[in-house]
């Protein structure tokens, strides 16, 4: 021993190099951290795509009653590539038989603010 050596450290034996953890308690540990983060992150994700695509799906019911009142069906549909760039599409199926992009409602969908305006007819 030397002289220099730290008063704690006096009687210390290096270890025989093996690792204080076996590799498959690693393992387990490095799966239950992957599972609690997913079990923290998960339920997030899901309530917002849920309640964005149940915002997006009203929304889309009031565009298409405000646009197209004949309409069969709407659809809120979130596209990538969408008209209005990534984000909800609203469509509307109408008494023409087509589909029709009614409104871009965005990536964050909000209810429409309408206001009843007399749209003018053909003949106008």
């Amino acid at each position: 021993m030397a002289e220099y050596d730290e008063p704690e450290l006096r009687g210390y034996e290096a270890g025989d190099g093996r690792p204080l953890r076996s590799p498959r308690l690693i393992m387990m540990m490095r799966v239950i951290v992957v599972l609690g983060i997913v079990g923290l992150v998960l339920p997030g994700v899901i309530t917002t795509i849920s309640v964005g695509a149940a915002t997006a799906h009203e929304a889309c019911l009031a565009w298409v009653a405000y646009e197209e009142p004949g309409a069969t069906s709407a659809s809120a549909v979130f596209e990538v590539f969408g008209n209005g760039g990534p984000g909800w599409q609203c469509y509307t199926v109408g008494s023409f038989g087509g589909e029709r992009n009614v409104a871009s409602l965005g990536l964050i969908p909000v209810s429409p603010k309408l206001i009843s305006i007399p749209r003018p007819g053909p003949n106008a």
